[in-house]
């Protein structure tokens, strides 16, 4: 099991004690959430290899901390787009609970880079890739986001590369 689901499983038993909901819910939310990646993992994995034992099958599949790092950034995406959906609705009470479970969720990401921190490193990508404008945008973005995967917001990334290449 990976250090990052340990620990989630962990602080889900302690919210558990703790009576906790709105963080037990959230927690068994991302738990299953995680089951479901390995579920995914698990089929393709037997797709390409259907000779292989389910023991080995079993290791092949379990997720490393980057891939749960996905996972909870995915859940953070998924709140962030409910809750822009739930005040359009007027409906500021599930929108507050979003915004409670995001926050739970944050947690679990490594520390988010600042937006000059991002600028910083889009600079230099561009300078690296020698992008000039629109049109090379698919090339920083693919050289900049393993770079800043799990520790900054895709979209604001994506806002700043378009703001730098219009420059």
């Amino acid at each position: 099991m990976a250090t990052l689901e340990a620990k989630i499983k962990l602080d889900l038993k302690e919210a558990l004690i703790a009576k906790k909901e709105i963080e037990v819910s959230s927690l068994r939310m991302l738990i299953s959430a995680i089951g479901n990646r390995i579920t995914e993992k698990r089929t393709k994995i037997w797709k390409t290899e259907p000779d292989m034992s389910t023991k080995g099958l079993e290791e092949k599949s379990q997720l490393n901390d980057d891939e749960i790092i996905e996972v909870v950034s995915s859940e953070i995406k998924k709140r962030r787009e409910a809750i822009l959906g739930f005040e359009k609705g007027g409906r500021e009470e599930q929108a507050k609970k979003e915004k409670q479970e995001m926050e739970i969720l944050q947690r679990y990401l490594p520390e988010q880079l600042s937006e000059e921190d991002i600028v910083k490193i889009v600079r230099e990508v561009i300078e690296k890739t020698g992008a000039k404008g629109f049109k090379d945008m698919g090339k920083v973005m693919s050289e900049l986001m393993p770079k800043v995967k799990g520790k900054a917001d895709a979209g604001l990334v994506s806002k700043t590369v378009k703001g730098l290449l219009s420059d």
